[in-house]
């Protein structure tokens, strides 16, 4: 099962009038202006998308600042993004794919096996020169019937246990990681046993995924054979996504804790370490590790 589309196979695709359903998810944490860079220009007939709406629900403690939201409100969104039912799908952005490859999961998730990436999202689509269009896209209700389950993934319980047998990544940058900074959730640093493999180390300059080979040879730096269990977090589960797409394409199946850091950072029960090591700096960990009594949620 394919996970990227070049912009050449998508604009053919488009001319020769196949059915595509094309959704613009541009999101960046901390920016409000996806939707405004959407109106002035998006590819043709792409419907935009709200990754905090319609993409996640509301931010709660004990689920994280961006839990998946209920199949039920998940399907309703497809069916007025015009999904029906055998459509294929291609998810973009114009932040290599960080934000579309949460809906490309949460689609696989639910059971849309024709659901792609657009590899280099709009960047690559404008450097070839194809056609761009303005305003609000608005297609007719779709009638896809979504389920759920369709990926693996994994609770808050199970990745406090997962390092046992299994190879835990954290998918934020290498500083948050280390826990050198922590600008949005409760505590700094990451899950005892979890190895640093910051997403963007994923893409190249401009924003295509590597080849499936130097993915491979960077997940295998890590550990990861083929027979490894591995799960993947990042902050709320979004990036965290695209950290499963390239394990996808580098031949690796992954499942993904949607709560991620936001949820275990706010359970004061949970460990926390610091430092470049998957227990932190020191060689038993305890030093370094860290509760918290306090919780707090930022969306």
């Amino acid at each position: 099962m394919a996970t990227l589309m070049t912009a050449t196979e998508l604009h053919r695709r488009l001319e020769s009038g196949e059915r595509t359903v094309l959704l613009d998810v541009r999101w960046v944490l901390g920016r409000t202006d996806g939707h405004a860079n959407y109106l002035e220009a998006h590819l043709p007939a792409a419907v935009f998308v709200d990754l905090p709406t319609e993409l996640a629900d509301h931010a709660a403690p004990g689920r994280g600042r961006h839990p998946l939201p209920s199949p039920d409100r998940f399907q309703e969104a497809a069916r007025r993004w015009g999904i029906n039912d055998g459509d294929t799908v291609v998810a973009y952005d114009d932040s290599g794919s960080m934000a579309a490859a949460r809906a490309w999961w949460m689609l696989r998730n639910a059971g849309v096996d024709s659901v792609y990436l657009l590899d280099g999202g709009l960047s690559s689509w404008r450097s070839h020169g194809y056609a761009l269009e303005a305003g609000e896209a608005r297609p007719a209700v779709g009638n896809v019937s979504l389920g759920d389950g369709l990926m693996p993934s994994i609770t808050e319980q199970e990745a406090a246990e997962w390092s046992r047998d299994g190879v835990l990544l954290d998918a934020r940058a290498g500083e948050r990681y280390r826990g050198e900074v922590e600008p949005i959730d409760p505590r700094a640093g990451h899950i005892p046993g979890a190895f640093s493999a910051p997403t963007t180390q994923n893409v190249s300059e401009a924003g295509t995924f590597l080849p499936a080979e130097e993915l491979r040879r960077r997940f295998e730096a890590l550990g990861l054979d083929t027979s490894s269990r591995v799960a993947v977090y990042c902050g709320s589960g979004v990036t965290a996504s695209h950290e499963i797409a390239a394990l996808e394409i580098a031949g690796f199946s992954a499942a993904l804790f949607p709560g991620s850091f936001s949820q275990w950072s706010n359970n004061g029960a949970n460990e926390v370490v610091v430092g470049e090591g998957p227990y932190g700096d020191a060689a038993d960990g305890p030093s370094s590790m860290s509760r918290s009594d306090g919780s707090s949620v930022e969306a």
